[in-house]
């Protein structure tokens, strides 16, 4: 009788078993470019945001360390005001006939009090809640539970670091690569990245 072996669950790359912490720098690595670079918390470069076109934000790439891309997220403008941004997984085959991966779209402040953008992934809804202080936010899913938070970075003393650096915590079991792509759309809807 041949032996039966459980397969091993497969996960994404993007996605562990525990919680991660990552820094990130609102500067690009390229001169002259706008973007922002992406450190684990052993100090190496997980992802780089670049935005070769310095007056015009409506395409970016998230990429690995190597400058392979792994998502573009574009921008489709409706009457000026109000738009809508699509993340593509990166296939070079067919990156225009694809549907998105997810999208996500701004809320005024009025309508939805706190919550700033609401994301959609297939089924699975994420809303990006602003916190009282500048560049901190959080996401949190469908039932409320916080996926991933966004603040600014303090050094173990308590003294804060500059505006443009950034502590970013993701839970479990979450893919961070969607994180880093929603606060990616974030920055670029709020700080012009």
């Amino acid at each position: 009788m041949a032996k039966i072996f459980p397969q091993k669950p497969i996960f994404s790359p993007f996605m562990t078993f525990k919680g991660q912490t990552f820094t990130l720098w609102m500067k690009s690595l390229v001169c002259h470019t706008n973007g922002c670079t992406v450190f684990d918390s052993n100090g190496e470069i997980i992802y780089r945001v670049e935005n070769y076109g310095t007056k015009c934000n409506n395409e970016v790439h998230l990429m690995d360390l190597r400058g392979r891309v792994l998502v573009t997220i574009r921008r489709k403008t409706l009457l000026l005001v109000f738009g809508r941004w699509y993340g593509y997984r990166w296939n070079p085959a067919n990156i225009d006939k694809e549907k998105p991966w997810f999208q996500m779209k701004k809320y005024c402040g009025i309508c939805m009090g706190n919550s700033a953008c609401q994301v959609t992934v297939g089924f699975d809804k994420y809303w990006v809640v602003k916190l009282g202080r500048k560049a901190a936010f959080r996401i949190v899913d469908l039932d409320g539970d916080i996926v991933a938070e966004v603040k600014q970075k303090q050094l173990s003393s308590g003294i804060a670091l500059g505006y443009d650096v950034l502590t970013m915590i993701v839970e479990p079991h979450i893919d961070h690569c969607l994180i880093m792509a929603i606060v990616t759309v974030y920055g670029l809807i709020n700080y012009k990245m």
